[in-house]
């Protein structure tokens, strides 16, 4: 039997680790990535226990010489690779956009998206050499890129330019049966969003709480999408918290 694999980015906490649990449940090999070393490994072991069908790998993706070995392993691991989740990211301080310093941009700019650019070129690279060819790339967008919070310009600008490297990913992939697609995410409930639910700043100065999802329901969305036949592609999907002030004015 062909096993299916997969690599998940950021899988240390929250979205990622709920994503690398649900694709296991669904027959996946998962590396999990995460630049911290001893989180990852935990994640990985909580995730599967045994061991047996996950590796830990910890790696910054916003280097590429980081980026190619860490495909290495996954290829000398399991010979192949199905399904690449681009879910790493991180903000910058929710503070003035004057007062944001280049190392603040820099950094957001490299793990939202030169790393999710990096991670695709080499899923390319053994996408288009593996027998039978082909694969998934599924990026983490949000709902911030169209949408955005105050204080949130390198967080937004990335998101906003994840969606062109979906789309471009998607039209260069397809002569290669390289499907691309991404999901918005509207306010999963996670380690980095617990402000949300005690208030987080409106567009009008104000602070409100707003409504969360469990992560899960991301999570399984993910997994139908990793699971479809590559003549099929989700190219965008929104999951949100149907309470959350995103749809309308407030």
């Amino acid at each position: 039997m062909t096993i299916k694999t997969a690599i998940v980015t950021g899988a240390g906490t929250g979205v990622g680790k709920a994503i690398a649990k649900a694709l296991l449940a669904q027959g996946f090999k998962v590396a999990l990535v995460g630049r911290r070393k001893e989180l990852i490994e935990a994640a990985a072991k909580e995730v599967d226990s045994s061991g047996s069908n996950v590796l830990a790998v910890s790696a910054d993706i916003g280097d590429p010489v980081a980026v190619a070995a860490l495909f290495e392993k996954v290829k000398a691991a399991w010979g192949r690779l199905d399904v690449l989740v681009n879910n790493a990211g991180v903000g910058a301080p929710a503070i003035p956009l004057e007062e944001l310093t280049p190392e603040h941009w820099h950094a957001v700019v490299a793990s939202n998206l030169s790393g999710a650019f990096f991670c695709t070129q080499q899923a390319f690279k053994m996408m288009k050499a593996q027998t039978p060819h082909g694969g998934r790339i599924i990026n983490n967008g949000s709902v911030s890129a169209t949408t955005p919070r105050p204080n949130s310009s390198p967080y937004t600008a990335t998101k906003h330019a994840i969606t062109g490297l979906t789309k471009a990913t998607a039209l260069d992939g397809r002569p290669f049966d390289i499907a691309c697609g991404q999901i918005d995410i509207g306010n999963a409930s996670t380690e980095m969003t617990q402000y949300i639910q005690a208030g987080a700043l409106q567009a009008d100065g104000s602070k409100k709480p707003e409504a969360t999802i469990d992560a899960k329901h991301i999570a399984d969305a993910v997994a139908y999408m990793a699971n479809l036949p590559l003549s099929a592609n989700v190219l965008t999907m929104t999951v949100m918290a149907t309470q959350m002030p995103f749809v309308g004015r407030g």
